[in-house]
Protein backbone atom coordinates (compact mmCIF):
# COMPACT_ATOMS: atom_id res chain seq x y z
CA UNK A 1 0.00 0.00 0.00
CA UNK A 2 2.41 3.08 -1.34
CA UNK A 3 -1.10 5.60 -0.90
CA UNK A 4 -3.72 5.12 1.25
CA UNK A 5 -7.29 5.33 -1.20
CA UNK A 6 -10.02 6.93 0.69
CA UNK A 7 -13.38 6.69 -0.21
CA UNK A 8 -16.59 9.71 1.53
CA UNK A 9 -17.13 6.83 4.11
CA UNK A 10 -13.46 6.99 5.78
CA UNK A 11 -14.16 10.69 6.08
CA UNK A 12 -15.18 12.21 9.93
CA UNK A 13 -14.94 15.77 8.84
CA UNK A 14 -13.76 17.79 6.34
CA UNK A 15 -10.27 16.60 6.61
CA UNK A 16 -10.43 14.16 9.19
CA UNK A 17 -10.45 10.38 7.84
CA UNK A 18 -11.04 6.79 9.95
CA UNK A 19 -8.82 3.94 8.41
CA UNK A 20 -9.92 0.20 9.85
CA UNK A 21 -9.52 -3.16 8.50
CA UNK A 22 -6.65 -3.87 6.06
CA UNK A 23 -5.60 -0.27 5.80
CA UNK A 24 -5.21 -0.29 9.73
CA UNK A 25 -3.28 -3.55 9.60
CA UNK A 26 -0.78 -2.20 7.09
CA UNK A 27 -0.08 1.18 8.99
CA UNK A 28 0.86 -0.89 12.34
CA UNK A 29 2.55 -4.18 11.11
CA UNK A 30 4.03 -2.66 7.78
CA UNK A 31 5.05 0.75 8.15
CA UNK A 32 4.97 0.55 12.27
CA UNK A 33 3.65 3.96 11.75
CA UNK A 34 2.71 5.99 15.24
CA UNK A 35 1.08 8.71 15.90
CA UNK A 36 2.98 11.96 14.27
CA UNK A 37 3.32 9.82 11.36
CA UNK A 38 2.96 11.20 7.83
CA UNK A 39 1.59 8.56 5.20
CA UNK A 40 0.40 9.49 1.13
CA UNK A 41 -3.18 9.24 0.90
CA UNK A 42 -5.65 10.21 -1.64
CA UNK A 43 -9.54 10.36 -2.00
CA UNK A 44 -11.30 8.22 -4.03
CA UNK A 45 -11.37 10.35 -8.03
CA UNK A 46 -10.14 13.14 -5.92
CA UNK A 47 -6.76 14.73 -4.98
CA UNK A 48 -3.79 13.32 -3.09
CA UNK A 49 -1.61 14.43 -0.20
CA UNK A 50 -0.99 13.56 3.01
CA UNK A 51 -2.32 12.47 6.25
CA UNK A 52 -0.79 13.00 9.35
CA UNK A 53 -1.82 10.29 12.47
CA UNK A 54 -3.35 11.32 14.78
CA UNK A 55 -4.53 8.86 17.10
CA UNK A 56 -3.78 4.92 16.23
CA UNK A 57 -5.70 1.99 18.12
CA UNK A 58 -6.61 -1.37 18.15
CA UNK A 59 -9.57 -0.43 15.72
CA UNK A 60 -8.97 2.57 13.81
CA UNK A 61 -6.28 5.35 12.93
CA UNK A 62 -7.73 9.02 12.77
CA UNK A 63 -5.97 11.12 10.67
CA UNK A 64 -5.66 14.66 9.50
CA UNK A 65 -4.94 14.98 5.69
CA UNK A 66 -4.54 17.21 3.17
CA UNK A 67 -5.17 16.72 -0.64
CA UNK A 68 -3.19 18.80 -3.05
CA UNK A 69 -1.70 17.02 -5.63
CA UNK A 70 -3.12 15.64 -8.83
CA UNK A 71 -3.62 11.84 -9.47
CA UNK A 72 -1.19 10.69 -12.69
CA UNK A 73 -2.52 11.13 -16.12
CA UNK A 74 -4.79 7.99 -17.15
CA UNK A 75 -4.01 5.89 -20.07
CA UNK A 76 -5.79 6.56 -23.65
CA UNK A 77 -6.54 3.19 -23.88
CA UNK A 78 -9.91 0.88 -23.66
CA UNK A 79 -8.56 -2.62 -22.84
CA UNK A 80 -11.18 -5.41 -23.91
CA UNK A 81 -10.03 -8.39 -22.92
CA UNK A 82 -11.41 -11.98 -23.31
CA UNK A 83 -12.70 -13.23 -19.39
CA UNK A 84 -9.83 -14.86 -17.78
CA UNK A 85 -9.32 -17.57 -15.47
CA UNK A 86 -10.76 -16.41 -12.23
CA UNK A 87 -7.46 -16.40 -10.62
CA UNK A 88 -5.86 -14.29 -12.87
CA UNK A 89 -8.52 -11.96 -13.40
CA UNK A 90 -7.85 -10.58 -10.01
CA UNK A 91 -4.15 -10.39 -11.00
CA UNK A 92 -5.03 -8.63 -14.52
CA UNK A 93 -7.74 -6.17 -12.56
CA UNK A 94 -4.88 -5.12 -10.09
CA UNK A 95 -2.27 -4.67 -12.96
CA UNK A 96 -4.22 -2.50 -15.35
CA UNK A 97 -5.29 -0.21 -12.38
CA UNK A 98 -1.60 0.31 -11.62
CA UNK A 99 -0.67 0.88 -15.42
CA UNK A 100 -3.80 3.85 -15.54
CA UNK A 101 -5.73 1.91 -17.97
CA UNK A 102 -9.23 3.01 -16.62
CA UNK A 103 -11.83 1.40 -19.15
CA UNK A 104 -11.71 -2.32 -19.09
CA UNK A 105 -14.42 -4.54 -20.98
CA UNK A 106 -14.37 -8.16 -20.23
CA UNK A 107 -15.90 -10.22 -23.11
CA UNK A 108 -16.66 -13.65 -23.61
CA UNK A 109 -15.10 -15.82 -26.68
CA UNK A 110 -15.37 -19.78 -27.61
CA UNK A 111 -12.52 -20.86 -25.33
CA UNK A 112 -13.42 -18.47 -22.06
CA UNK A 113 -15.22 -21.31 -20.20
CA UNK A 114 -18.53 -20.93 -19.02
CA UNK A 115 -17.99 -21.40 -15.30
CA UNK A 116 -15.51 -18.25 -15.25
CA UNK A 117 -18.62 -16.12 -15.10
CA UNK A 118 -20.16 -17.46 -12.36
CA UNK A 119 -16.82 -16.55 -10.02
CA UNK A 120 -17.69 -13.97 -7.25
CA UNK A 121 -14.48 -12.19 -8.36
CA UNK A 122 -16.43 -10.47 -10.94
CA UNK A 123 -18.81 -8.79 -8.08
CA UNK A 124 -19.01 -5.38 -7.45
CA UNK A 125 -17.31 -5.81 -4.13
CA UNK A 126 -14.50 -8.07 -5.59
CA UNK A 127 -13.77 -6.12 -8.27
CA UNK A 128 -13.20 -2.80 -6.27
CA UNK A 129 -11.41 -4.92 -4.01
CA UNK A 130 -8.86 -5.65 -6.69
CA UNK A 131 -8.78 -2.17 -8.49
CA UNK A 132 -8.52 -0.32 -5.40
CA UNK A 133 -5.34 -3.02 -4.80
CA UNK A 134 -3.54 -1.70 -7.81
CA UNK A 135 -4.57 1.68 -7.46
CA UNK A 136 -2.71 1.93 -3.82
CA UNK A 137 0.40 0.16 -4.87
CA UNK A 138 0.74 3.03 -8.11
CA UNK A 139 -0.69 5.65 -5.89
CA UNK A 140 -3.52 7.00 -8.12
CA UNK A 141 -7.51 7.36 -7.49
CA UNK A 142 -8.98 7.07 -10.27
CA UNK A 143 -11.37 4.33 -10.39
CA UNK A 144 -11.00 2.48 -13.45
CA UNK A 145 -14.52 1.33 -14.80
CA UNK A 146 -15.22 -2.30 -15.44
CA UNK A 147 -17.81 -3.61 -17.87
CA UNK A 148 -19.10 -7.26 -18.46
CA UNK A 149 -20.24 -8.58 -21.77
CA UNK A 150 -21.18 -12.12 -21.53
CA UNK A 151 -21.94 -12.25 -25.34
CA UNK A 152 -19.22 -12.10 -27.99
CA UNK A 153 -20.96 -11.50 -31.18
CA UNK A 154 -23.72 -8.37 -30.04
CA UNK A 155 -20.77 -7.08 -28.47
CA UNK A 156 -18.60 -6.96 -31.39
CA UNK A 157 -21.59 -6.00 -33.82
CA UNK A 158 -23.69 -3.42 -31.38
CA UNK A 159 -21.08 -1.97 -29.36
CA UNK A 160 -17.17 -2.54 -30.39
CA UNK A 161 -17.60 -0.11 -33.83
CA UNK A 162 -18.57 3.17 -31.44
CA UNK A 163 -16.00 2.07 -28.79
CA UNK A 164 -13.24 2.07 -31.86
CA UNK A 165 -14.01 5.31 -32.91
CA UNK A 166 -11.46 7.98 -32.92
CA UNK A 167 -9.19 5.47 -31.62
CA UNK A 168 -5.69 3.12 -33.06
CA UNK A 169 -7.86 -0.25 -32.84
CA UNK A 170 -5.77 -3.36 -32.29
CA UNK A 171 -6.58 -7.04 -31.82
CA UNK A 172 -3.20 -8.95 -30.48
CA UNK A 173 -3.12 -12.16 -32.01
CA UNK A 174 0.03 -15.09 -32.63
CA UNK A 175 0.91 -15.33 -36.52
CA UNK A 176 -0.29 -11.99 -37.94
CA UNK A 177 2.05 -10.11 -40.27
CA UNK A 178 2.31 -6.71 -38.65
CA UNK A 179 4.21 -6.43 -35.05
CA UNK A 180 2.47 -4.50 -32.05
CA UNK A 181 3.39 -0.50 -32.59
CA UNK A 182 5.15 1.23 -30.01
CA UNK A 183 5.12 4.43 -28.00
CA UNK A 184 1.97 5.65 -29.18
CA UNK A 185 0.25 9.42 -29.30
CA UNK A 186 -3.26 8.64 -30.05
CA UNK A 187 -6.01 6.95 -28.41
CA UNK A 188 -6.19 3.53 -28.70
CA UNK A 189 -8.20 0.35 -27.87
CA UNK A 190 -6.92 -3.16 -27.42
CA UNK A 191 -8.28 -6.38 -27.55
CA UNK A 192 -6.77 -9.38 -26.00
CA UNK A 193 -8.08 -13.08 -26.27
CA UNK A 194 -8.25 -15.79 -23.86
CA UNK A 195 -5.66 -18.47 -23.19
CA UNK A 196 -5.33 -19.76 -26.18
CA UNK A 197 -6.26 -16.75 -28.08
CA UNK A 198 -9.44 -15.29 -29.83
CA UNK A 199 -10.90 -18.20 -33.07
CA UNK A 200 -10.19 -17.22 -36.06
CA UNK A 201 -13.91 -16.14 -36.48
CA UNK A 202 -13.82 -13.92 -33.50
CA UNK A 203 -10.66 -12.35 -35.18
CA UNK A 204 -12.27 -11.94 -38.24
CA UNK A 205 -15.15 -9.90 -36.72
CA UNK A 206 -12.84 -8.22 -34.56
CA UNK A 207 -11.19 -7.06 -37.87
CA UNK A 208 -14.27 -5.96 -39.24
CA UNK A 209 -15.24 -3.55 -36.62
CA UNK A 210 -12.18 -2.00 -37.45
CA UNK A 211 -9.34 -3.90 -35.36
CA UNK A 212 -5.78 -4.55 -36.94
CA UNK A 213 -4.35 -7.50 -36.14
CA UNK A 214 -0.55 -7.30 -34.34
CA UNK A 215 1.64 -9.96 -33.06
CA UNK A 216 4.54 -9.97 -30.28
CA UNK A 217 6.84 -12.01 -32.08
CA UNK A 218 7.18 -15.73 -31.79
CA UNK A 219 6.72 -16.36 -27.92
CA UNK A 220 3.28 -17.34 -26.85
CA UNK A 221 2.57 -15.34 -23.36
CA UNK A 222 0.17 -15.79 -20.97
CA UNK A 223 -2.96 -12.85 -20.96
CA UNK A 224 -1.30 -11.74 -17.56
CA UNK A 225 2.01 -11.54 -18.87
CA UNK A 226 0.47 -10.06 -22.22
CA UNK A 227 -1.52 -7.10 -20.60
CA UNK A 228 1.30 -5.16 -19.29
CA UNK A 229 3.36 -6.15 -22.11
CA UNK A 230 1.23 -5.08 -24.39
CA UNK A 231 -0.09 -1.76 -22.49
CA UNK A 232 3.58 -1.06 -22.10
CA UNK A 233 4.47 -1.32 -25.23
CA UNK A 234 1.68 0.50 -26.51
CA UNK A 235 2.09 4.10 -24.08
CA UNK A 236 4.94 4.80 -21.41
CA UNK A 237 3.02 3.62 -19.01
CA UNK A 238 5.36 4.37 -16.29
CA UNK A 239 6.62 7.60 -17.95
Amino acid sequence: MNLALLSDEDFTGENRVRLTGRRLKHLKTVLRASEGRRIPVGRENGLMGEGEVLSLTDTHAELQIILDQNPPAPLPLTLILAMPRPKMLRRVLQTCAALGVKDIWLINSYKVEKSFWQTPWLQEEHLRENLTLGLEQAKDTVMPKVHIRKLFKPFVEDELPGLLAGTRALVAHPGRAEPCPVHLREPAALCIGPEGGFTDYEVGKLEEAGCTSVHLGPRILRVETAVPVLVSRLFDACG
